[in-house]
């Protein structure tokens, strides 16, 4: 895997995946765009999402909607490393199993998000959810 990423103006960089995608990065109070440490909030919570709705749609389970609200601690002194991150999983949808939620969580955080589980060698990642019944369709 190969990436660039490119000085554009002040502090806005624009990352090149070796797959063609471009991403915008703000390194200062500009604001354009997500900080650096904001998308590995954001890569750790993507990763761990489609693992989650992988896992639920093998167990047929109903769900219309799942979301991840991140939360992260920085150390207060350089460098600002994270020092704990929650990923706390909403999902939505008619019946859902709250083990089969539980275990979808699980075998992500301990199998296969390889974001969060490269984090894990120096952040505290905790993991929570829960289930949000949707009205019928």
């Amino acid at each position: 895997m190969q990436a660039s990423v490119k000085w554009v103006d002040g502090d806005t960089f624009i990352g090149r995946s070796d797959s063609g995608h471009n991403v915008v990065f703000d390194a200062g109070s500009d604001s354009a765009a997500p900080s650096p440490m904001e998308m590995v909030l954001m890569s750790a919570g993507c990763c761990s999402s489609v693992d989650v709705v992988s896992i639920l749609k093998k167990a047929k389970q109903d769900f219309d909607n799942v979301e991840v609200k991140l939360s992260g601690e920085r150390a207060e002194t350089a460098p600002r490393v994270f020092t704990k991150i929650n990923l706390h999983f909403v999902v939505t949808g008619r019946g859902v199993s709250e083990k089969h939620l539980a275990r979808a969580v699980q075998l992500s955080a301990e199998k296969y998000c390889s974001v969060a589980l490269m984090l894990d060698k120096a952040v505290e990642i905790t993991h929570s959810h829960e289930v949000v019944e949707s009205e019928a369709k």
